[in-house]
């Protein structure tokens, strides 16, 4: 059985390490997970070669997740309401998309910083892809608010009207928008690229932090640097800060469980998982 991960450029994911941390736990050796360069424009091809060498599923990153959507058999409700895909199985002839990018948010969140979304008031930087799983997961699980902050505003408009229950709030990217959501919140999320590794955006003012009250913490989904500047400068205000490797994580755990088509022990595979990034 092969698993693959795709993208552009995808070769430096540690997806690899995940999932086959994972499967060596399981005992499936019979099974390889590996990342394959596929570019845009490619994916009608890499899906015939996939379907033709017997993929059984894979991991799509950057910039495939919107693009999958109408090459596909079939999509799953979260997919669709997120508009982009991030594993997709290959089972019976047919090409299945889902999105774990979300839940797996939500579940880092719970495990990482013992802090359950129901309730919960969030202040969330970006209206891009990434954003817009975490902002649907936090509405779907009950936050009670969820400030969407980008310098767009009709970005965040755009966003804020996916979901119906009323939660998700659109707001501006300027020092004082983002302090008088950061006021109100108890966790606050960079869905943004501001501080990625070999990307020039970097936050110009980190102010908007003073304004987080007490106990409030906050959480970067880049994982690469391992401490952005903004998770720097929250630890240096108190705060706990947690970064994005968690998430990635808690996707691949899902994700396999849509390869495998069972349930597995979710807590067992995120520890194999993070053991084995600890040791990479």
């Amino acid at each position: 059985m092969k698993l693959q991960v795709i993208g552009d450029p995808v070769l430096h994911s540690k997806s690899p390490i995940i999932q086959g941390a994972m499967l060596a736990a399981l005992g499936l050796d019979d099974i390889t997970y590996t990342a394959h360069v596929v570019r845009r424009g490619e994916l009608p091809q890499y899906l015939a070669w996939a379907r033709k060498h017997g993929v059984a599923g894979f991991n799509a990153t950057m910039p495939h997740k919107e693009d999958l959507i109408p090459l596909l058999d079939g999509i799953d409700p979260a997919a669709r309401a997120v508009g982009a895909v991030n594993t997709v199985v290959l089972r019976d002839g047919r090409a299945i998309g889902h999105s774990t990018d979300g839940p797996g948010f939500a579940a880092a969140l719970e495990h990482e910083l013992r802090a359950k979304p129901r309730g919960l008031t969030v202040t969330l930087l970006g209206a891009g892809g990434a954003a817009k799983a975490v902002a649907l997961a936090l509405a779907q699980a009950g936050a009670a608010r969820v400030y969407v902050c980008n310098r767009t505003l009709s970005r965040a408009e755009e966003l804020c009207a996916l979901d119906a229950s009323g939660c998700l709030v659109p707001a501006g990217f300027d020092a004082e928008s983002l302090a008088q959501c950061a006021a109100r919140s108890a966790l606050l999320v960079n869905c943004t690229s501001l501080g990625m590794e070999g990307c020039p955006g970097q936050f110009g003012d980190f102010s908007f932090l003073d304004a987080l009250p007490g106990g409030a913490a906050v959480y970067d989904l880049i994982y690469h640097p391992a401490e952005t500047r903004l998770l720097a400068q929250a630890r240096r205000r108190g705060l706990e800060g947690r970064n994005g490797l968690s998430m990635l994580i808690w996707q691949g755990v899902l994700a396999l469980e849509h390869f495998l088509d069972r349930p597995l022990d979710r807590e067992k595979m995120a520890d194999a998982a993070a053991d084995a990034l600890a040791h990479y």
